[in-house]
């Protein structure tokens, strides 16, 4: 798997510069010249899109009616984990899962509820393939009123529906309430008791955790709508940037643009960090819109740059936060530990 991921990561950064070399460095220089300093400001409009989607899992975490009380985590908190988790999915070879089990594990720190902590992170990861569905499938539309030559996203609309019976598998499979029980017992035969037992997981808990989360209809459609809200909130980032670059845009453009490109970078989700492939893919669904391939990939290096300014820090801070949590938990070890040992 990891030799599968090295392989990945050189052929997207070999596309990467194919497309640079294809486009022009001087073009797309020029598009950065015109668009100046105002593009600094899509870190700030990024940290909004982000807090609207940390909200959405912060109502998942809410407890279920009948739990025993206990306070949800601020959103500052949150949002923190939630930069930390992006980072680890777009600038490290995570395979776009990686992120989701930091998260687990950042956020026990203030939700001790293992099982809980662990259903919210999972039944929103459902709900985002929801959001990704309704999102791409609008921006399948949209784009349907703009451009001439279809094929292109006729074909990306075509995957989609064919993929959907996968998450509906899953959200069935995850409602029967048996479903971490089962990976519980296979897990058992396949790496014995202790190798399970140093997993701290419970199934059971679990599997009730995520089906008590998957009755709540009125939350699931809470988080759906701050979770869609994000999304469209992404496509502002697109608008503007756009915008700066020298190429306006209408909304409805800016969000086939953004729903398309989103819908291809998650299907290439082995590609570490999307890299080349989110840029293809913008330049590609650019190009339907009329916009030109220097400035649309001058908006994928922008998207580029702004998670490598946002995720560095997120990653530095969860070094710093894990090396301070091993040297507590270092010295409380050696107070504990007999005389002369």
């Amino acid at each position: 798997m990891r030799r599968l991921f090295i392989l990945a990561a050189i052929a997207g950064l070999a596309l990467l510069c194919a497309l640079v070399a294809w486009q022009g460095w001087h073009e797309v220089l020029r598009a950065f010249a015109h668009a100046g300093w105002p593009l600094l400001l899509l870190v700030p409009v990024r940290l909004v899109t982000l807090g609207l989607d940390t909200w959405a899992w912060r109502v998942l975490l809410e407890p279920l009616p009948g739990a025993a009380p206990a306070r949800t985590p601020g959103l500052p908190f949150l949002l923190w984990v939630a930069s930390v988790r992006e980072a680890v999915n777009r600038l490290l070879p995570a395979a776009g899962v990686g992120g989701e089990v930091v998260g687990v594990r950042l956020a026990r720190v203030r939700v001790p509820d293992t099982a809980g902590v662990t259903a919210s992170v999972i039944v929103e990861v459902l709900l985002t393939i929801a959001v990704l569905y309704l999102f791409c499938g609008l921006g399948v539309l949209l784009m349907a009123h703009i451009a001439a030559g279809m094929d292109q996203v006729w074909v990306i609309a075509a995957s989609l529906l064919l993929s959907l019976p996968l998450p509906l598998l899953a959200w069935w499979l995850l409602r029967d309430g048996t479903a971490f029980q089962r990976l519980e017992r296979w897990a058992l035969r396949l790496f014995g008791g202790p190798a399970v037992a140093a997993l701290a997981a419970d199934g059971a808990a679990l599997d009730a955790a995520v089906a008590g989360l998957l009755g709540q209809h009125a939350r699931l459609l809470r988080a759906l709508g701050w979770q869609l809200l994000s999304y469209l909130a992404g496509s502002f980032e697109t608008w503007y940037a756009l915008r700066l670059l020298g190429h306006p845009v209408d909304v409805p453009t800016a969000i086939a643009i953004e729903a398309l490109t989103q819908a291809v970078r998650h299907a290439g989700f082995m590609v570490p960090a999307g890299l080349g492939v989110q840029e293809a893919a913008t330049i590609l669904f650019g190009h339907l819109a009329g916009v030109g391939g220097e400035v649309a990939l001058s908006l994928a290096l922008v998207k580029r740059m702004r998670e490598i300014v946002l995720g560095i820090p997120a990653l530095l801070s969860w070094h710093y936060f894990e090396a301070r949590q091993w040297r507590r938990g270092h010295l409380r070890a050696q107070r504990c530990a007999p005389p002369g040992t």
